[in-house]
C-alpha cells in the first residue's frame, strides 16, 4: 500500500497507485491520518480520543473507536487483501500501523530534504537543488487538507509546513549559487507574497534582483520588509537583511558572483571576516556580512561555520553558566571542557551561551562545528571540517608574534576518535564541546554535567508561557500552574520548549488546560511534540544510541514507579542479582538514561515514560508482565518491613497499585494499597477503591473489610460523615463475618470517632470499650495505636487531661515499637499541647490525627447504626 498525506487523504494499491481506498467518512479519516503521521509508533486511545472529538468526547468514545478502527481494518483489507488488515495492529495502550520506508510520502520527503541538506553543507549546489526539489514535487496541496484537525494533526501539519518553507528555503539558495537568480526570480515574488514576515525569502529575492540589474528594486524589497515587520511585530530586520541592504547600496561587486566551494568558504571582507591572513592556522569569527544569501550558508558546516546566535529564551543555568565561563577564560592553550548531561537538558544552548560571554577572551575567533551524523550514519571527524588546521603559525601583533587565542565548539560530539586528530591538527585551540557522555580517553578534559532545571529556576520560566520573553518577563500565568507543567515535563528544558510551543500555537488554550493533557501518563509524549520540536524522539535518539543490553535493561526499568529508587528494585526489573543490577546501573548513567544520586537512583520522569512505552512495545506480554510483578511484589515486600516509606515513595506505590490492578495482579493490589496507609494525598480514594475491587476478584473478605474501612476515614477526614459511617458499617460487618477480630476492632475505632465529632462522647466510649479489648493481641500495634489516640481524645473531650497524658503516652510507645517516624512525632505533639492547655483551654485546637486538626468543634449529628 502507499499513503500520501502531503494534500488530501490518499490511499492506493502498490500495483494501481491511480486509485484511491482512503475511508470516505470524516472520523475513519482522522483516525487513519493520526495513525499516519505516527507511523510504527504506538498511538494511545486517549490521544485518538483527543483527536477525534478535541472539545468534549462522548461517554462512549472508546467503544466508537473501535468501531472506527474494524472499518479502517476493512478499508486497508480493501487496498491490499493479503496484508492490509494486518498492518493495523492492536498494542496497548492503544494501536500502531506499520507502514513501510518508501510507502509514505512524508518519510519520502523527509529523507530527501535531509539528503538536500547535507548536499548543501557539503557545497554540492547541483544535488541539493535536486533533492530538493523531488521533495516539493510529492506537495499536493496543505497536509491532509480532506480531513478535521485535532491537536495532533495540528501539530504535524505545523511541522510538515516549516519543514516545506525550510527545503524551499534551500533549495533556492542552492539555485542562487548555481547563478540561476533569473530562473527564481519569479518564484521568489510569490513566496515573498505569501511569506510577507520570512526574511530569508526577501533576502534570496534581494540578491536574484540585484543580479539581475535591478538595484533600486532590491533596495525596495527591503523598504517593504521594515514596513511589515514594523508595523506588524513591532521590530526591524535582522542583521543579515540590514547588511544586504548596506551592500547593495554600496553596489558591492562580490554580489554579483555565485557562490562557488571556494568563494564560500572564503567569503567576508570585515576585520572579523573570513580572511585570516597568509598562514593564520583558523578563521575568524564570520560576521553577518558573510551570511548572506547566495555567499555563504547560514549555520552549515562548510569546513567550519559561524557561531549561532544567543536564544533570547535561555533561562535558568545561572550556576553553570559561570562555572563554564570561568572554565573558559582560564583554560590554557589545548584546553578540552565537556558540557555533557541527560538528553534534552540544553547543552547545545549553553555551550553557544557560554561561548558568546567570553568572545573577549577568544580574539582570534570563536568556531562553531555539527559534528550530528552524515547521511551515511557515520558521524564525522571535526578535523575534516577545520580549513587551514595543519598551518600553526603563530599571529602578528605589529610585527611581534604572539600565541593565537581561538576556541572551537564542537556540538553533538559522539566519542573521543572524532575529537582526537583535532587535537594534533589545532594544538593551540581551546576546544568546547558537548557529549551526552563525557569522551573517555581525552587527556585534562574538565565537565560540566547538566540535568534537569532545579526548582529553584521553575518561577522564571512563567515567560515562556506568556510568550512575552525569557527570564524576568512579565506574565499572568499562575505559579502554581507553571511549577506542575514544568514537574509533568521532568524540568527538561527541551520539554518545557514544547509545552511552550504547543501553548503558543493554540491560543484558544490556557495553561492550566495544557496542563491538564500532560497529567495523562500515556499521552504525554504525545502532547510534547509539536513543529519539529519531538521530545520522544529526541530521547529515543539517546537510547538507540546505546548498545542492545543496555537498551533491554532501560526497556526492563520501565516497570518501576516515579521516584527514586536502588539496586534492590533495579534486580527485581532486570531479574538479576543486586550487584549485577548495581553495575548495569552504572552503564545506564554513563550513557545518560538513569540519573545516580547521592540517595539512590533516578529515571528522569520522561524518560521513565519512554522506557514503558518500549517495554510494552518491543518486549513480548509476558516478558513485560513478568517485571511488572517482579517490581510490584519487591516494593511490596519492602513495605512491609519496619518502618514506613516517606511521601515521594507512597506515591511511587499509588502508581504500582493501579499498574497491578491494570495486569491482574489482584493479590499485589492489596498489598501495595496496604502499604499506603493513608500517606499519600493524591488519588488514594481512587487507590482504595481499586484494591477494593481487587479484593473482591480475590475473594479475600478480610482485604475488603480493610479497603472499605479506609475508604472511611477517608470519608471522614473530607466530612462526609454519612459516607464515613456507611463504610465502617460495612467493614465491620465484613470482619466479623470473616472472623477477623482486629478489622472489626479498627472498624468500631472509625465508628466511635464519628460518635465522638458528634458530641455523644458516651456513645463513643462504649464503641472503644469493646475495640480496645480486640486490639489487645499480640501482632496488633497499628491497630491499638489508633484506639489509644481515640481513646486520648475521648479523654480530651470529657475534660480529663491527665487521662489523656496516659492514653497519648501509649501511643508513643506502640510508635516507637512500629518503627512509624511519623505517629512518633503525632504522640510528641500531642503530649507537649497537653502542657499548654491551661493558655488553650480545653475547647482549643486539637490534632485528631497526623496532621489533620479540629479546629472548633461541633457536633456532626450522625445516625447510630441500630
Amino acid at each position: 500500500m502507499l499513503f500520501r498525506i502531503l494534500g488530501p487523504l490518499e490511499v492506493c494499491a502498490e500495483a494501481d497507485p491511480g486509485t484511491s481506498y482512503a475511508p470516505q467518512a470524516a472520523k475513519l479519516r482522522v483516525v487513519l491520518a493520526t495513525l499516519l503521521v505516527r507511523a510504527n509508533e504506538v498511538v494511545s486511545v486517549g490521544t485518538l480520543i483527543d483527536e477525534l472529538w478535541p472539545d468534549a468526547p462522548p461517554r462512549t468514545a472508546t467503544t466508537t473507536l473501535q468501531v472506527y478502527v474494524s472499518h479502517l481494518r476493512k478499508a486497508l483489507r480493501g487496498a491490499d487483501p493479503d496484508n492490509g488488515g494486518a498492518a493495523l495492529v492492536t498494542r496497548r495502550p492503544g494501536y500502531v500501523l506499520r507502514v513501510g520506508a518508501r510507502a509514505l510520502d512524508t518519510t519520502a520527503f523527509e529523507e530527501l530534504t535531509r539528503r538536500g541538506h547535507r548536499a548543501l553543507h557539503a557545497c554540492d549546489f547541483a544535488a541539493a537543488a535536486e533533492f530538493h526539489r523531488q521533495a516539493l514535487a510529492l506537495w499536493r496541496g496543505p497536509v491532509l487538507s480532506d480531513t478535521p484537525h485535532g491537536p495532533v494533526l495540528d501539530g504535524a501539519a505545523v511541522r510538515l509546513d516549516e519543514a516545506r518553507v525550510t527545503a524551499l528555503d534551500e533549495r533556492v539558495r542552492a539555485e542562487l549559487h548555481l547563478g540561476r537568480h533569473r530562473e527564481v526570480l519569479a518564484e521568489l515574488h510569490e513566496l515573498v507574497s505569501e511569506h510577507r514576515l520570512h526574511e530569508e525569502f526577501h533576502a534570496h529575492l534581494m540578491v536574484a534582483l540585484y543580479r539581475c540589474g535591478r538595484q533600486a528594486e532590491a533596495l525596495r524589497v527591503f523598504t517593504l520588509l521594515r514596513q511589515t515587520l514594523v508595523e506588524e511585530l513591532g521590530i526591524e530586520p535582522g542583521p543579515v537583511s540590514r547588511e544586504l541592504q548596506r551592500r547593495i547600496l554600496e553596489g558591492d561587486p562580490t554580489l554579483s558572483q555565485p557562490g562557488t566551494r571556494e568563494s564560500v568558504a572564503t567569503a567576508g571582507s570585515g576585520p572579523t571576516g573570513w580572511t585570516a591572513a597568509p598562514g593564520a592556522a583558523l578563521p575568524t569569527a564570520t560576521p553577518a556580512s558573510a551570511a548572506l544569501p547566495g555567499t555563504v550558508l547560514p549555520g552549515t558546516a562548510l569546513p567550519g561555520t559561524v557561531l549561532p546566535g544567543s536564544d533570547p529564551y535561555f533561562t535558568g543555568r545561572a550556576a553553570e553558566l559561570a562555572q563554564l565561563e570561568a572554565l573558559l577564560r582560564t583554560a590554557p592553550a589545548g584546553g578540552l571542557i565537556a558540557v555533557t548531561g541527560l538528553p534534552g537538558t540544553g547543552k547545545s544552548a549553553l555551550a553557544v551561551e557560554a561561548a558568546h560571554r567570553v568572545a573577549d577572551a577568544f580574539p582570534d575567533g570563536r568556531l562553531f562545528l555539527d559534528l550530528r551524523p552524515g547521511a551515511d550514519g557515520r558521524p564525522p571527524r571535526a578535523v575534516d571540517r577545520l580549513p587551514g588546521a595543519g598551518a600553526r603559525t603563530p599571529a602578528t601583533d605589529g610585527g611581534t608574534a604572539r600565541p593565537r587565542r581561538v576556541l572551537l565548539v564542537l556540538d553533538h560530539v559522539a566519542s573521543e576518535t572524532q575529537v582526537r586528530p583535532l587535537l594534533a591538527a589545532a594544538p593551540d585551540a581551546v576546544v568546547l564541546l558537548t557529549a551526552g557522555r563525557v569522551p573517555a580517553g581525552l587527556p585534562g578534559l574538565r565537565s560540566v554535567v547538566l540535568g534537569p532545571w532545579s526548582r529553584e529556576q521553575v518561577p522564571r520560566l512563567a515567560g515562556l508561557f506568556t510568550g512575552r520573553g525569557g527570564p524576568g518577563a512579565p506574565d499572568t500565568a499562575e505559579p502554581d500552574v507553571v511549577a506542575e507543567t514544568a514537574e509533568l515535563c521532568g524540568r527538561l528544558p527541551l520539554a518545557v520548549r514544547a509545552a511552550a510551543a504547543q501553548l503558543a500555537a493554540r491560543p484558544h488554550w490556557t495553561l492550566a488546560a495544557l496542563a491538564d493533557r500532560l497529567r495523562e501518563e500515556r499521552g504525554r509524549l504525545d502532547a510534547l511534540r509539536t513543529g519539529d520540536v519531538d521530545v520522544r524522539g529526541r530521547l529515543h535518539a539517546a537510547y538507540a544510541a546505546c548498545p542492545e543490553p543496555a537498551r533491554r535493561a532501560f526497556r526492563l526499568l520501565g516497570a518501576l514507579p516515579p521516584g527514586r529508587f536502588g539496586p534492590r528494585e533495579a534486580a527485581a526489573a532486570l531479574d538479576v542479582g543486586e550487584r549485577e543490577a548495581a553495575g548495569t546501573l552504572e552503564t545506564l548513567a554513563d550513557e545518560r538514561l538513569v540519573a545516580l544520586e547521592r540517595d539512590g537512583c533516578r529515571l528522569p520522569e520522561l524518560l521513565r515514560l519512554l522506557a514503558a512505552e518500549l517495554l510494552a512495545r518491543e518486549e513480548p506480554p509476558e516478558v513485560a508482565r513478568a517485571a511488572t510483578e517482579r517490581v510490584c511484589r519487591a516494593y511490596a515486600d519492602a513495605s512491609a518491613e519496619p518502618g514506613r516509606a516517606p511521601d515521594a515513595a507512597g506515591r511511587g506505590l499509588v502508581h504500582l497499585a493501579r499498574t497491578a490492578y491494570e495486569a491482574g495482579l489482584w493479590e499485589l493490589t492489596v498489598r501495595l494499597t496496604d502499604a499506603l496507609g493513608g500517606w499519600v494525598r493524591e488519588d488514594l480514594e481512587a487507590a482504595y477503591g481499586l484494591a477494593l475491587d481487587a479484593a473482591v476478584r480475590c475473594s479475600d473478605r478480610v482485604a475488603q473489610a480493610r479497603m472499605l474501612r479506609s475508604l472511611g476515614d477517608l470519608a471522614w477526614q473530607h466530612r462526609r460523615m454519612e459516607r464515613a459511617r456507611h463504610l465502617y458499617d460495612g467493614a465491620l460487618d465484613l470482619a466479623r463475618a470473616a472472623g477477623a477480630e482486629e478489622e472489626a476492632g479498627r472498624a468500631l475505632v472509625g465508628l466511635a470517632e464519628l460518635r465522638l465529632d458528634a458530641g455523644a462522647a458516651t456513645d463513643a466510649a462504649a464503641l472503644l470499650e469493646p475495640a480496645l479489648a480486640a486490639l489487645a493481641g499480640p501482632g496488633r500495634a497499628r491497630g491499638r495505636y489508633e484506639a489509644s489516640r481515640a481513646r486520648a481524645l475521648l479523654a480530651l473531650a470529657q475534660e480529663e487531661p491527665e487521662t489523656a497524658r496516659a492514653w497519648f503516652g501509649e501511643c508513643l510507645e506502640l510508635a516507637g515499637a512500629l518503627r512509624d517516624h511519623r505517629l512518633e512525632v503525632y504522640a510528641r505533639r500531642s503530649l507537649r499541647a497537653l502542657r499548654t492547655t491551661a493558655e488553650a483551654g480545653p475547647r482549643g485546637p486539637v490534632e485528631v490525627r497526623p496532621g489533620l486538626w479540629r479546629l472548633h468543634p461541633r457536633p456532626h449529628p450522625v445516625p447510630v447504626r441500630s
